[in-house]
């Protein structure tokens, strides 16, 4: 199940005690359904605040989002932070199933269903465990989980990864796609991570400092799966150093150099970025 999400002319104020801030101004997206979509740019270019105003957290200053199949509800989103937000007093088949038992499904059911997520997304076995005894890989496998619960048309996604060492996140990119591509959910996530981006995405939207305006749509061809060994492609590193070039004018620091950057070996490159 997919939808596709329609943005028009969708912007954002705040007030704040020293005045107004314009944190997006008139944002154009359309994005079809089963698309998986990432939003990269500086900090606080507002890609987390129309995030937020596209899964309902939020409500726009102005403009309007449209669903293609009409509003699915707050069981049609699914959320993933980047924090895994686990309830500690709960196990982890309990968290997953917390959004069915909200929903009044029973006992037995949501926990069949739980377990099942949890085998979907690689933690078979540990669904007994509390949150503490799990690593932090571990606990954003079961945040997912739970975000699947519902079987969302949209899943939402916050630098779900920003918090984890590379080669971990590698891993959950690539789990990432094969979930999405199980699922057909559409798909919009936000990240620093340039890298992640070619990985993961169909289009890039890269968007300026605040107020964050969408600056380029960039569209990767590479089929699916996507193996990790493209990463060191041409057509990978082309793509790469576009989005490098289109992030730097906006004051991004740049902590090393593109040639050197091609060269370095992927996982320290994914780190480098992440820190830009």
């Amino acid at each position: 199940m997919s939808i596709r999400v329609v943005c028009q002319g969708l912007s954002k104020t705040f007030v704040t005690r020293t005045g107004r801030v314009a944190a997006l101004d008139p944002i154009k997206l359309d994005v079809a359904p089963g698309e998986f979509v990432v939003l990269i740019g500086a900090s606080g270019c507002g890609k987390t605040t129309l995030l937020r105003i596209i899964g309902g957290l939020d409500t726009a200053s102005s403009g309007t989002i449209g669903l293609a199949a009409g509003m699915p509800g707050r069981n049609g989103i699914g959320f993933v932070f980047q924090q895994p937000n686990l309830l500690p007093w709960m196990t982890v088949e309990q968290n997953v199933a917390l959004p069915l038992r909200l929903a009044g499904m029973r006992r037995a059911e949501r926990l069949d269903r739980a377990r099942a997520l949890c085998a979907m997304v690689g933690i078979g076995g540990f669904e007994r465990r509390w949150p503490r005894e799990l690593s932090g890989g571990m606990q954003q496998r079961a945040a997912i989980a739970r975000a699947l619960a519902n079987d969302p048309a949209l899943l939402l996604m916050d630098e779900p990864f920003g918090a984890l060492d590379a080669l971990t996140r590698a891993r959950l990119n690539a789990e990432l796609e094969r979930i999405w591509m199980a699922t057909g959910a559409t798909v919009m996530l936000v990240t620093h991570s340039i890298s992640e981006a070619v990985m993961l995405a169909d289009r890039i939207v890269v968007m300026s400092p605040r107020p964050g305006r969408i600056r380029e749509i960039v569209p990767v061809p590479f089929a699916r799966p996507r193996p990790p060994a493209i990463e060191e492609s041409g057509e990978f590193q082309a793509i790469a150093g576009r989005l490098r070039r289109l992030l730097a004018p906006e004051g991004l620091r740049e902590v090393t150099t593109p040639a050197l950057l091609t060269h370095m070996p992927a996982d320290q490159r994914d780190a480098t970025e992440g820190s830009a």
